[in-house]
């Protein structure tokens, strides 16, 4: 905490408002979203003041920008109570004004489109975080550069098959342990939030949030792992620079080489492999249970939301194999999963006007190649959020393809188009330069928070950017030259 607390009223009525926004979008989830999910909101941008809807949703994007650094409310904003009642209240603002604007029939359509996609979206993260919560990494780490670039390698790959979250969550405690004798150990977590927290899950859609908004709006599930070659470049150039970095730092630190002649080799061993099998099989679930379509093998039909039941059902079955007595024992907590699901509780319904908006004119913005959508998705992911942008340029490169046939398109599962460059640029630029912030993917700030709790003098926002112009920027201009022109 960085001040006083809010008065007792401000954090009653923050609740109160809170409770009201989640029980109005699960009574919407319940009664609107089979019927409406799939009605069309196109008409939207042809209204004279569409711009109008869109504020709601850059004020919530602001708010998260924002808030967190302004003294008098920071404070205030640290609640989940807080966020949700903020971004409800957005969400709220965008479909009174789509009732004023096209009735109630637009509305009801509006919030079932976002709680169509908010229910798959935040069950899967909540599924993954907590099944990787019973996954445990134990034993001897000495923090030397060897060990350091095999967590940071192994971070990369596991966060395609836990997410990023998921891999964060696992990963961060043990390194830091590893490295607690070290005097410099800055560098070491900014290079984990590069590489296991953002630019590790573009291989697959339960790797980053965005991805799985792809995969829900109707990329086919393995489309990501054709992105291999541009994952492979910049993760090995991430850990060729954090090599020559490291070493750098051990030979300002004769303390920390001291400690490293005398501790002996690592012995790392995984507690918790049913949680490892649990995973696998919601990772399964996730690539072949599709609603209303046949499961290969068995044929059984799933209804709406049966997916997320199994996830759901397999998170269960993790707490039952390892309890919250012995996850809480190793730091494990819920909150930073109540402020993703309060965040985006608001955005998933507040940006269904620039989406429907985009959609309609995103081929007359003029971003028609990849290396466009690349930087302009990513310059907006590191200072909003990626999940939410990813979405918006989706649906720019959507509009491009529908307005200008080209070779190379992609068949969505929803039986639209879309260009295999164009949707490239969209997905580096999400996941990758989500890293250049704190904010631009929600596992950075959770890294930080337990690296600042352990000890670490975490840089600030403004410091955090300097280390990743420095350092991720270059690799991102050298991926995107290589990859995208």
């Amino acid at each position: 905490m960085h001040g006083p607390l809010p008065p007792p009223w401000i954090r009653t009525t923050t609740r109160v408002v809170a409770l009201f926004m989640g029980l109005g979008a699960a009574a919407v989830a319940i009664w609107g979203t089979s019927v409406h999910a799939h009605a069309d909101l196109s008409p939207v941008a042809s209204l004279p003041a569409w711009w109008v809807g869109c504020i709601p949703f850059a004020l919530l994007l602001g708010a998260l920008a924002v808030l967190p650094l302004v003294r008098p409310v920071e404070v205030w904003w640290e609640s989940n109570a807080s966020k949700l009642a903020f971004s409800g209240l957005m969400g709220l603002v965008t479909l009174l004004w789509m009732r004023g604007q096209m009735g109630s029939e637009a509305a009801l359509t509006a919030a079932a489109h976002g709680l169509a996609e908010f229910v798959p979206f935040i069950v899967l993260l909540l599924s993954l975080y907590v099944i990787a919560g019973g996954v445990q990494l134990e034993g001897t780490l000495p923090g030397s550069t060897r060990v350091n670039l095999v967590i940071l390698a192994s971070g990369a790959v596991l966060a395609n098959l836990l997410g990023t979250t998921g891999a964060s969550m696992l990963l961060i405690r043990p390194l830091l342990r590893a490295n607690a004798f070290r005097r410099h150990q800055v560098h070491t977590v900014v290079f984990f939030i590069f590489i296991v927290s953002n630019v590790g899950g573009c291989l697959l859609p339960i790797g980053d949030p965005p991805l799985f908004l792809g995969f829900l709006r109707g990329v086919p599930f393995f489309w990501t792992l054709g992105l291999w070659k541009e994952w492979a470049c910049a993760v090995a150039l991430l850990l060729v620079g954090y090599a020559v970095l490291d070493r750098q730092m051990l030979r300002k630190d004769p303390q920390a080489r001291e400690a490293l002649a005398k501790a002996g080799p690592a012995s790392p061993r995984v507690k918790g492999w049913p949680s490892v099998m649990l995973m696998l099989l919601a990772v399964t679930a996730v690539a072949t249970v599709q609603p209303g379509q046949p499961v290969p093998l068995i044929g059984w039909i799933p209804p709406m939301y049966g997916r997320e039941v199994i996830l759901l059902l397999l998170a269960a079955a993790s707490v039952g194999v390892a309890p919250w007595s012995q996850r809480r024992a190793q730091g494990f907590t819920l909150m930073p999963m109540g402020e993703v699901a309060a965040v985006f509780a608001g955005i998933f319904l507040a940006m269904q006007v620039p989406l429907a908006v985009l959609a309609a004119q995103g081929a007359s913005l003029g971003l028609d190649t990849p290396m466009r959508l690349f930087w302009w998705t990513g310059g907006l992911s590191s200072v909003l959020d990626n999940a939410p942008t990813y979405l918006v340029f989706m649906e720019v490169a959507r509009g491009v393809t529908e307005q200008a046939a080209a070779p190379g398109v992609e068949r969505l599962m929803d039986g639209s188009f879309i260009r295999d460059d164009l949707l490239t640029g969209v997905s580096l630029g999400a996941v990758f330069l989500g890293a250049m912030t704190y904010i631009g993917n929600g596992p950075n700030l959770m890294v930080r928070a337990i690296a600042t709790s352990s000890g670490v003098r975490m840089p600030g926002f403004g410091g955090y950017m300097l280390w990743s112009i420095g350092l991720l920027l270059p690799v991102l201009v050298l991926v995107s030259v290589l990859f995208l022109t």
